[in-house]
């Protein structure tokens, strides 16, 4: 690279990377065939449009990349193209939420998701968030004892507010969530049903986690957490949606789309129907529970009681007899160990400070880490923290 300043730069991030332990929930570690596809020649394409229905001439390749995407997006997933149709451009999960309210719920509408302390995502429909400015917010949260979903509440809530669309799926809930409950009380309600799913779709994909599809209307998801691909978005809806989907990323929230990141998604799609993927998202839920386990029986409160995905909640504060999110997360960083802080249901905190933090095991399950190192990975975090 003639840019030294950036090679260097480049370079210092991969050495971080190595010699750290990464629980980020949200991260993962893409195979050399996603980064080639990143930065290949497509990066010096234009395709406004769709395959076929280009603004700008020369997209025969890029036409075949996207379709192929696409295929490959319904094949992973086990979806039947007569019944779903899946949009492969949005440029990461935020506008893919946008371009979903976009398509179903009229300004002003209502968008029922959880709130954002017991573990939901902004984009659904937080006040901070355009989709809480453009829509009206009816929050649900977990329940208070038991830090679980209450779908009896929820039932209660949506039969009251009729909410134009609910969300489930969410960015800090590591309990599995209850697919088919969710579609009764969406249909009790008239309400559309989108499942966010981002963080869940590798482990989906992979047989480790139960399929929303069965249930859902429309499924957004990242394909840079637990399903190892680049950082975007894709959109899943029944076939009868799919023109308003559609029509709500190009031309409603997005231009071009970025066909570099459309081919490492596929290339990320095409390695996750493989049997290693398969074996691997087993192992990311096997090491998460193993870390849960020890971490509690080290004394550590789990929000929920422990996990059922690839996320753990570990609340550090335990009522003034711990320590702050933040401190908690600086104490790891600096021994070497990456995690966030993160709020819990019933926060007293602030989100600068929470209560809490959030572990994952995507991406130390890709560096091939087993229950044993979870095990040992829960001491060593057990003493850091303990200092």
């Amino acid at each position: 690279m003639k840019d030294k300043q950036i090679e260097q730069l480049i370079n210092a991030e991969k050495a971080r990377q190595k010699k750290v332990v990464n629980l980020i929930a949200s991260e993962n570690f893409v195979s050399k065939d996603v980064l080639a596809a990143l930065g290949s020649e497509l990066v010096n394409k234009y395709a406004e449009g769709y395959p076929a229905a280009r603004y700008y001439g020369g997209n025969e390749v890029i036409d075949k990349i996207e379709n192929l995407c696409k295929e490959r997006a319904l094949k992973a997933f086990k979806l039947s193209k007569n019944k779903w149709a899946v949009n492969v451009q949005p440029l990461s999960g935020s506008p893919a939420n946008l371009a979903v309210y976009l398509a179903l719920v009229p300004v002003g509408g209502k968008i029922m998701g959880m709130n954002l302390t017991d573990g939901g995502h902004l984009t659904h429909g937080h006040k901070v968030s355009i989709t809480g400015k453009v829509w009206q917010q009816v929050a649900y949260g977990v329940d208070e004892k038991t830090e679980v979903l209450d779908y009896k509440k929820i039932k209660e809530m949506a039969d009251r507010e009729k909410p134009k669309v609910i969300v489930a799926g969410f960015t800090a809930y590591p309990r599995q969530i209850d697919w088919k409950k969710f579609r009764a009380i969406a249909d009790s309600c008239g309400a559309y049903l989108v499942v966010d799913m981002s963080h869940l779709a590798g482990l989906v994909a992979g047989g480790a986690y139960p399929s929303p599809f069965a249930y859902a209307d429309v499924v957004t998801t990242t394909t840079h957490k637990t399903l190892r691909g680049p950082r975007a978005a894709l959109i899943f809806s029944k076939k009868e949606l799919a023109e308003k989907i559609d029509k709500a990323v190009f031309p409603g929230v997005q231009g071009g789309p970025h066909l570099n990141q459309v081919a490492a998604v596929a290339v990320a799609l095409g390695e996750a129907v493989t049997p290693a993927f398969k074996t691997y998202a087993k192992q990311v839920v096997k090491n998460a529970k193993a870390l849960a386990g020890e971490l509690k029986k080290l004394g550590w409160r789990l929000v929920a009681g422990g996990t059922d995905s690839h996320l753990i909640l570990v609340d550090t504060w335990m009522d003034g007899r711990g320590i702050g999110g933040k401190e908690a997360s600086d104490r790891l960083e600096k021994a070497g160990i990456i995690v966030n802080k993160n709020t819990i249901p019933g926060e007293k905190r602030t989100p600068v400070d929470p209560s809490g933090i959030r572990l994952g095991t995507a991406a130390e399950t890709t560096r091939g880490k087993k229950e044993a190192d979870m095990i040992k990975l829960a001491r060593r975090i057990d003493l850091i923290l303990r200092k």
